[in-house]
């Protein structure tokens, strides 16, 4: 499956809004592991995106995840904003040339994580939901199961990147915060798929 234009903005406006609607639950996953501010920092993030495209709507995918990436790299602080505009960026690289199908660009998004953050599957980051996620889509399985499932392996880890490392066995049990919020960025998605 490829996602059109049309279909990609509506993706991104969703994300936005379960974003903002989740803020203060990705702020208390992050008191209990982080800092406390990952729904306070994706909040700006978010509101960074709708200005952009308020203030020029983007006409292509490549463009379209560009202006995402920048918005989440110049307004998200901590460790989410590289990550997040990361792997946007290297999507709207990817979609410049050809558009993509889906699992393939999710899995090139992952990828960009996975260079950007030096880490991988398993070490309680937002690459367990977007590796499996990408996987899942590549297989033809992609649903809300496979979220939850990404979501509850990932509570299950203890931390051994970011600031929950420091937390060693204690940050077990709690649920990432970047996974959460790529976990509303997939649910944005599949909402959009109607699956």
């Amino acid at each position: 499956m490829k996602l059109e234009l049309v279909a990609a903005k509506k993706w991104i406006n969703l994300f936005v809004e379960k974003i903002e609607d989740n803020k203060s639950e990705l702020n208390e996953l992050d008191t209990a592991i982080g800092d406390g501010d990952h729904g306070t920092n994706m909040d700006r993030g978010a509101k960074a995106i709708t200005d952009s495209f308020a203030k020029k709507d983007p006409d292509n995918l490549s463009d379209l995840y560009k202006t995402t990436a920048f918005a989440m790299i110049q307004k998200v602080g901590g460790a989410a904003g590289p990550l997040y505009g990361t792997a946007f960026l290297d999507m709207s690289k990817a979609v410049k040339t050809d558009n993509l199908e889906l699992s393939d660009l999710i899995q090139i998004g992952s990828d960009g994580l996975k260079r950007r953050g030096e880490s991988d599957v398993c070490m309680k980051t937002m690459i367990d939901v977007w590796q499996p996620i990408a996987t899942a889509m590549k297989n033809g399985n992609f649903n809300q199961q496979t979220i939850n499932e990404a979501l509850n392996e990932n509570k299950a880890m203890v931390a051994t990147k970011g600031r929950a490392s420091y937390l060693e066995e204690k940050s077990k049990g709690h649920i990432d915060p970047g996974s959460q919020s790529s976990a509303y960025l997939f649910e944005a998605l599949l909402e959009v798929m109607g699956v």
